[in-house]
């Protein structure tokens, strides 16, 4: 069966539990050197339809967040595809499931999501209460509703905008200070010293975190798992106040 994703983490996810991928975005980037040999379709907001239907796919796989709606529909007119809608990590398994289901994977994805499973056990105490950036001027962040947002509470963090939908602009201010932390990933906004000297100037707390241990399902959480233990953190980041 040939593959096509257009899904960061979910290239990985197919990879690893061997399925024949054949096309991917220029953001799928795990795992490497494997991504290197798979052909380029475009990004995940702008898939190139031509360069999709020269790969004679079987199979697409797309996801409602991050792929845009009425292209995928194009591409659905003439391959058939899979969208995935992942919204928590209990909605990821689930969703992991279908697709290597779907690429007739099924024993490879069963035993990687009970690996997964396994180090992720149970959800943690609360360690703190924390604002998750996506994006500076405008400072955008990550709502309730979300798979970052389900990773947070699964490791310990309460999310200060649990009661917002998606991913809301906000203003820095007080509940910025009320927090433990603002955890500012470097990805796919590339948070860095100058936003974190912005974020103590509004009275926050920083902390330069791991994208992808927040934002990327698949196999991917099995490789963040230690990462996501220490609260997410980046080697080198400065550690919050708390």
């Amino acid at each position: 069966m040939r593959v096509v994703s257009c899904v960061p983490s979910l290239t990985e996810w197919l990879v690893d539990v061997g399925a024949n991928v054949v096309g991917r975005t220029r953001f799928c980037v795990h795992p490497a050197p494997a991504v290197a040999q798979i052909a380029r379709i475009g990004g995940t907001k702008q898939v190139h339809h031509d360069r999709i239907l020269d790969l004679k796919p079987d199979l697409i796989v797309a996801n409602r967040e991050e792929n845009v709606r009425g292209q995928i529909e194009d591409l659905a007119r003439s391959c058939p595809v899979l969208v995935t809608d992942i919204s928590s990590v209990e909605t990821a398994w689930a969703e992991m499931q279908r697709v290597a289901d779907a690429v007739e994977c099924g024993a490879a994805g069963c035993e990687w999501i009970d690996r997964i499973r396994e180090a992720w056990g149970e959800p943690r105490p609360v360690r703190g209460r924390a604002v998750y950036a996506v994006w500076a001027r405008p400072w955008m962040v990550a709502g309730g509703d979300t798979y970052i947002s389900d990773v947070m509470r699964w490791w310990g963090w309460e999310n200060a905008y649990a009661d917002m939908n998606r991913y809301p602009e906000v203003q820095p201010g007080k509940t910025w200070e009320a927090c433990d932390a603002v955890l500012l990933p470097n990805e796919p906004y590339p948070f860095g010293a100058r936003e974190a000297e912005e974020v103590q100037r509004a009275g926050g707390r920083p902390l330069l975190v791991d994208g992808e241990a927040f934002s990327w399902y698949g196999s991917r959480m099995w490789h963040v798992h230690a990462c996501l233990g220490q609260g997410g953190s980046r080697e080198g980041a400065p550690k919050a106040g708390m």
